[in-house]
This record gives structure tokens, C-alpha cells and sequence, in this order.
């Protein structure tokens, strides 16, 4: 029996692909066939003739219904605001208002949403990126929030489908970041074994030796790792879970959403992070009547994820006296690190260093994509092709071996 997608759907003598699809006028139903796309391009496979005829009914549905008012970019943003982001993180609903507010409010605004074409917008990124000198990464984010505007508007019926198909889907003319420039490209940044080693000496007994071992062991997001408590610990089964992050919202320190859904999982600790929490958490519990008080005395209270109170005390990363510990905490160390031994530390990097050693032992791709909380597969591979130095290495091994 073929798949309801498939009705209409038709190959040719050449092996190329078509569709038909029934329209009704005036009363009378009159049969439409297609074998290229919008863009004159004929149907190469069964998939893109079925896109084709997706495509085709929804425009034929478009045209039946009332159009709506048209709006302006600034409505369809404050639109979005009101009903679109509640279930966004706190970190990017503001980042999106620092964008709006400083940059694309003054040239977007007052424009028709079904006016702004696709060059208007890649001018706009590309002298962002070229003229104004900002960063690939932070450029990136302005290309994601006209996305995201314009969804809103197709969802809204301020756009149609043609138009929202040039703006964000067809390959050909969609809008797209500028072209990276040659110094910007960086990749996979990761420690070498004799960094490691130098790392692993120097954070001891360091206010920041906790986060650097889940950093280094785990792979956490910087605010992953100071968002973490300890009863999402579980030291007999070795595993961590991960389902908030510390953050500052309006200038409080408070537990939010993870970066992304992707981002809430468990992830498993070796034995070397698992002694070295479980002789932490000992510590703690056992700790004498003084120091106890000293903790009490220190702690400070922050909004859980779920608006209640808790205990800065509930952290993993808060110290043996009481005080809480931030990202903050780790600058201290990255400029010492530069001037003792003259490379740069970043949290982020241990990330990096230990995605791609878990490539480098053939780590499935998607159960690395798991323990990293990745959105995409995409995000992950870029670990296998990174090159380490021991990677090099097993690569020349291999190549004697042929």
C-alpha cells in the first residue's frame, strides 16, 4: 500500500520525478501537474517531488484563506515577545533584546515584514561582519533572530510561503551568513597532553579545582558545571544530571533552563571525578561543628529553576567555607595561567578537549552528541574531524601500517 505521501507522486521514462495534485475552480476540479520546482529546477528525486507537491498545496491553501493586516518587523518582534519565547532560556530571550535594542530596531523596525527582501538582509549581515567589525560568532546570532522573526510572521500568516521560502528555506536564496573571514577560523581549539598535565597540577586545591575537574571529565558547559547540585550527583551509579544552569538574570544569581533541550541529560563520570566528588562530598558532611557555622554564615539564598528558595550550600561548587563560586571565578585563574606557563586558558576549551578525545576512541557519534548536549549530530562530528596531536599520531601509525 503506498504512504499517504505518495499519491500524485509519479516517476518518469529518464528516472526523473513529478506530481499531481487536484485544484478546484469555480466549482470544477482541474488537474495540475508538475515535474520542476518554483525555481525551474526538475524534481532529481521521489523526496523533492514531494516537497514540490507539499509546497504546492500549501500555497493553493494560502490562497483560500483571508489575508490578514500586514505588519511591520517591530510588530512581528513584539508579537513574538508576548506569545513566542516564554519557553526560551532567560541567557537568549536577552540576547535577542540587546540585538533588537542596539542594532536591528533603528534599520527593521518600521518595515513591512512582506517587503524586506533577501539581499536587504545579507547587506545588513555582511556589514556587520566586514565594515563593523563585529564577530562571525556574534553576527551568527543576528542571522538566527531574523529567522526566527520571520517564522513568526509565516506562523502568523504575515508572510507567505513563497516569500518565506526565499527568505528562509530555498538553498539558492535564502539569507545566509557572510562568509567567514580567514582569520576568524579557528575550529576545535583543544589541550595537548603536556597542557593537560600542567592544568591537572595547577588547579589543585584551587578555589576552582571542582568545575575544572567536571570541565575536564565531563565536558560541562562553564555554567552547566557551577549550576550543578549535588542531588543531581549520584556517586554510586557515576552518573551526572543535567537539567540547569547558574545564571545571571537581572543582575541576580539564580538556576535556569539549560542552553537547549538537547542540553537536559545524564552523563557518566569516570572513576577519577567519581573518587574525587564522592571524598568532596565526605568532606563536606563530615566537617567539624565550626566549620559548619562558617558554611551556614557564607551561604547566600537564589531562585531554583522551579522559583523556589535554596541554599547557595545545594551546589557542588560552592566552597568548604560557604561561598558560592561563578564563572566569575575562573578568570583569576586563566590570567595566571597565561603568565606562568604562556598559553591561554578557557573553560571551553576543556569542552573541546574532551570531545575530541572521545572522538579520537571512537566514540559513537551519537552517544558523544548525548554526553555533550548537543542540538545537532552536526555539532558533534566537527569533534571527529578536529586534529589533536595524538591524533596525528595514530593517524602516521595507521598510514605506516598500509
Amino acid at each position: 500500500m503506498a504512504k499517504r505521501n505518495d499519491i500524485g507522486i509519479f516517476q518518469m521514462d529518464n528516472g526523473r520525478w513529478g506530481y499531481r495534485i487536484t485544484q478546484n475552480i469555480n466549482g470544477k476540479s482541474k488537474d495540475i501537474r508538475r515535474v520542476r520546482d518554483e525555481d525551474g529546477n526538475p524534481f532529481m528525486t521521489k523526496t523533492s517531488a514531494i516537497i514540490g507537491k507539499q509546497k504546492a498545496i500549501a500555497q493553493l491553501e494560502e490562497k483560500r484563506q483571508p489575508k490578514t493586516q500586514r505588519k511591520t518587523f517591530g510588530d512581528v518582534y513584539e508579537e513574538y515577545c508576548e506569545k513566542g519565547r516564554s519557553k526560551k532560556a532567560h541567557e537568549t530571550n536577552r540576547k535577542y533584546d540587546s540585538l533588537w535594542r542596539n542594532h536591528i530596531r533603528e534599520k527593521f523596525a518600521d518595515k513591512y515584514i512582506d517587503e524586506i527582501s533577501v539581499a536587504e538582509v545579507n547587506d545588513y549581515l555582511a556589514d556587520l561582519y566586514y565594515v563593523d567589525g563585529f564577530a562571525f560568532g556574534y553576527v551568527e546570532g543576528f542571522l538566527k533572530m531574523f529567522y526566527l522573526v520571520f517564522g513568526q510572521a509565516y506562523t502568523r500568516n504575515y508572510l507567505d510561503l513563497e516569500t518565506y521560502s526565499k527568505l528562509c528555506l530555498n538553498r539558492g536564496s535564502k539569507i545566509t551568513i557572510p562568509k567567514r573571514k580567514s582569520s576568524d577560523i579557528k575550529g576545535i581549539i583543544i589541550y595537548s597532553k603536556e597542557e593537560l598535565d600542567i592544568l591537572d597540577k595547577y588547579f589543585v586545591g584551587k578555589n576552582s579545582e571542582t568545575a575544572y575537574m567536571l570541565g575536564r571529565y565531563c565536558g560541562l558547559r562553564i555554567n552547566e558545571a557551577y549550576g550543578l547540585k549535588w542531588s543531581n550527583v549520584d556517586l554510586d551509579k557515576g552518573t551526572i544530571l543535567i537539567d540547569r544552569q547558574l545564571q545571571y538574570i537581572n543582575g541576580l544569581l539564580r538556576l535556569g533552563g539549560p542552553k537547549t533541550s538537547n542540553a537536559n541529560r545524564t552523563i557518566y563520570m569516570n572513576d577519577k571525578l567519581t573518587d574525587y566528588l564522592t571524598d568532596l562530598k565526605f568532606e563536606i558532611d563530615n566537617a567539624s561543628k565550626r566549620k559548619e557555622e562558617v558554611r551556614k554564615q557564607n551561604q547566600i539564598f537564589l531562585k531554583d529553576i522551579d522559583n523556589n528558595t535554596i541554599s547557595s550550600l545545594e551546589l557542588v561548587n560552592t566552597l568548604m567555607d560557604g561561598r558560592i563560586q561563578t564563572r566569575y571565578s575562573i578568570k583569576y585563574h586563566a590570567d595566571q595561567i597565561r603568565k606562568l606557563y604562556g598559553f591561554d586558558f578557557k573553560f571551553h576549551y576543556l569542552r573541546h578537549t574532551y570531545g575530541t578525545l572521545l572522538a579520537e576512541m571512537n566514540t559513537p557519534s551519537h552517544i558523544l552528541c548525548a554526553q555533550l548536549g548537543h542540538a545537532s549530530i552536526r555539532a558533534t562530528q566537527m569533534y571527529y574531524l578536529g586534529q589533536s596531536t595524538s591524533g596525528i599520531d595514530i593517524l602516521k601509525t595507521n598510514i605506516e601500517q598500509l
